[in-house]
């Protein structure tokens, strides 16, 4: 009966995750969100399916590896070949502005260094799964905008390996000559191998002959290419993630890209809907009760920076308004990767449990929140087709519809007041004639 039990709770994790995952694509959202929503549902918080986290979290490393895996396996540096003067500008500059931001609140508000360098990052990046989303969405995918916001995406996922390497040497230690010594050297290699792929263009993999003929082998080679560069990673100090990440990087560029691709993908699709569960389950809806205000205020500090962060850097990089507007809009939101920065922060201790709790509440909201971005980039798109010169006929054609709900509704309050105003007028009248009469 312990058995059955407990394939039961499996059968309730996975159903929930499916269902949850089907609404929002129902929706046309990323499952990625449905599936976070699940997590809170299972977890301890909601109906506590999920009691014992300690499986859950293996499988989500697991998870962690085939998601760097997969994004290296999906970047393509000729993409980047031709759009960097644009893209590395714009990611450094959003580093910069974010972590000098994060630098100064920290000092206001009594924040630890290292939660607000964390934050610094959290901030600079975005989710590559919801703007993909949205530019396909609204067919833009292929144009100007699409092209130079998939650019950024690209740096900023080539941003975050360096990223997570400093997170990772945040600890008790601080961050040290070998640390530091462990980034450049993580930095060089990333360099070369991206001057290499793009030197040699797509080469074929060792025994491609036998692996991609046959069916049985390629995924089980797309596994022991990630998780033995992994693994080659770890034994020289080095982070096992960032080895996947090159591993990945690698086999995209290479000429078998599509078919390993095509039968790697399945199995990082369940490695990520169990690591996106698992980030549901951290998620205390309690602690978000208690502090709701500060949740909330924090996100639309932290979208409306970033938002204005990333319309003046695109427009200060030489694009129109209109494309800097949607772009700017698009990129608005928190990424996936602020889990990953925020797990590997809780490991080493160098953020506490509350700062942890307060990440991961603020980005699951900006995350969950998508369908709104997703209704804003829209009515963009159209407004990107109009000639407008100046921002603020950007933001006058935007948001005309609430202008005008906005003017119907003072109108219909105005006069509302009015009759209520001319009511209690008459009512008044009506009592004091009253008492006047009684007391004549």
């Amino acid at each position: 009966m312990e058995h059955v039990t407990d394939l039961s709770g499996l059968a309730y994790v996975v159903i929930t995750a499916l269902a949850c995952g089907m609404v929002f694509a129902h929706f046309k959202q990323p499952p990625l969100v449905g599936y976070l929503l699940a997590g809170v549902l299972l977890g301890p918080t909601g109906f506590e399916v999920v009691k014992s986290e300690g499986l859950v979290t293996s499988f989500a490393e697991i998870g962690v590896l085939m998601l760097l895996f997969i994004i290296g396996m999906e970047l393509s540096v000729r993409t980047l070949k031709y759009t960097w003067r644009l893209a590395l500008p714009a990611v450094a500059m959003q580093t910069i502005a974010s972590l000098l931001v994060m630098l100064i609140a920290s000092f206001l508000l009594g924040i630890s260094l290292s939660a607000a360098i964390l934050l610094g990052f959290v901030v600079a990046l975005s989710s590559t799964a919801v703007a993909v989303k949205l530019l396909e969405e609204l067919g833009a995918l292929r144009a100007r905008v699409g092209r130079i916001t998939v650019a950024v995406l690209i740096a900023q996922d080539l941003a975050f390996l360096p990223m997570l390497l400093i997170v990772e040497n945040l600890g008790s230690n601080g961050f040290d000559l070998a640390a530091a010594t462990q980034v450049l050297i993580s930095g060089l290699l990333l360099f070369a191998l991206v001057r290499l792929l793009l030197q040699q263009g797509r080469q074929h993999l060792p025994f491609y002959k036998i692996i991609i003929g046959h069916v049985d082998l390629s995924p089980l080679a797309g596994l022991v290419y990630c998780f033995g560069a992994s693994a080659i990673m770890g034994a020289i100090g080095l982070s096992p993630a960032y080895g996947a990440f090159l591993a990945g990087l690698a086999i995209g560029n290479s000429a078998e890209r599509e078919p390993l691709l095509a039968v790697v993908r399945p199995i990082q699709s369940v490695m990520l809907m169990i690591f996106f569960l698992s980030i549901g389950l951290l998620l205390d809806l309690n602690f978000v009760w208690e502090n709701l205000g500060l949740v909330f205020l924090l996100f639309l500090i932290v979208t409306l920076f970033k938002t204005a962060l990333n319309i003046f850097i695109f427009k200060l990089l030489g694009e129109t308004w209109q494309r800097a507007f949607l772009s700017g809009v698009i990129i608005s939101q928190l990424g996936e990767f602020s889990f990953l920065l925020a797990a590997s922060a809780i490991a080493i201790a160098a953020i506490t449990q509350e700062e942890a709790k307060l990440l991961i509440s603020v980005t699951v909201l900006s995350l969950a929140l998508s369908p709104f971005w997703l209704s804003t980039a829209r009515r963009l798109k159209r407004i990107a087709e109009r000639r407008l010169t100046t921002l603020k006929l950007v933001f006058d054609a935007t948001f005309v519809g609430e202008r005008l709900l906005a003017k119907r509704g003072a109108r219909w309050a105005r006069r509302s007041t009015t009759k209520t105003l001319i009511k209690a007028r008459f009512i008044k009248n009506k009592t004091t004639e009253k008492f006047f009469d009684r007391h004549s």
